[in-house]
């Protein structure tokens, strides 16, 4: 399971602020930090960018690279940021993502089979709304992979997202063993292996102050991984969360177990969310 950082998002003040100046050192600088709390790949989360996305996406991409040698993943609604994104990388992305919506499907799928790159596939209806169970996360997935084929992209470089939901929101806790059978069934649905991506941080969006978010990531992340998480997403400087993915990439690996590996993360991490 692979720990992807989260900590990179355009409305956060400090990357604001260096998009806003172009500075790449300030981006090297949160780079740096989330690299030496454990992370092993970086989500460059450009948002909308409604104003100059090709400046912008192109930006944070080249700034990135330049700062670490960690795989990449764009992530972005806008087509236009996601192309110049895709343009400006030195190494193969990972673009996040599409889903069955029709632009999404006109305009950025296309990128993937261009670029011949992973592309994560969101488990979302074609109005972008999060199916209600498992079953329909299932058929969007069949949907998914049918219009992915029929484009042209060779399935096994779709990332399926089966999308965590706040626990806030009606039914979150329902929704909860959604995502679970997803990721236990859609190897036997699909007649294949197949990759996985979730983004943990959605799952405390809304708690309010003083919440145990880092407990119930914890617990969830571990279910997630005992069901077969291939990738997750999530705030690098909580570092008992980072704990537990540690832990449970020893558990589940399949590897001989060593004491060692369970090791607390590198210097660096720290248990609060930076801005």
């Amino acid at each position: 399971m692979i720990c992807a950082a989260d900590n990179l998002q355009i409305l956060r003040p400090s990357v604001q602020q260096a998009v806003e100046r172009r500075d790449p050192e300030l981006i090297a600088a949160l780079v740096h930090r989330m690299a030496a709390a454990g992370a092993e790949a970086i989500d460059i989360n450009a948002g909308p960018c409604a104003r100059a996305p090709s400046q912008i996406a192109s930006f944070l991409v080249t700034a990135v690279e330049e700062s670490c040698r960690l795989p990449i993943l764009i992530d972005t609604a806008n087509p236009v940021a996601m192309a110049a994104g895709l343009a400006a990388a030195r190494r193969r992305p990972i673009l996040n993502g599409f889903s069955l919506e029709p632009r999404k499907l006109e305009q950025i799928l296309p990128l993937a089979v261009e670029a011949d790159v992973d592309i994560v596939g969101y488990l979302l209806d074609a109005d972008g709304h999060v199916p209600a169970d498992a079953q329909g996360r299932l058929a969007a997935a069949l949907s998914l992979f049918e219009a992915a084929a029929a484009k042209g992209l060779a399935p096994e470089r779709i990332i399926v997202d089966p999308i965590v939901i706040p626990l806030s929101w009606q039914d979150g806790a329902g929704q909860v063993q959604a995502v679970l059978d997803v990721l236990r069934m859609l190897p036997d649905l699909l007649g294949m292996p197949v990759r996985t991506v979730a983004g943990l941080s959605n799952l405390t969006a809304g708690a309010p102050a003083g919440a145990p978010r880092q407990r119930v990531e914890s617990v969830f992340l571990s279910m997630m991984a005992a069901a077969g998480l291939s990738m997750v997403l999530l705030d690098v400087f909580r570092s008992k969360t980072m704990k537990t993915a540690t832990a449970c990439r020893a558990l589940v690996s399949g590897e001989v177990f060593s004491w060692a590996s369970l090791g607390d993360p590198p210097t660096g991490s720290t248990d609060h969310t930076v801005g």
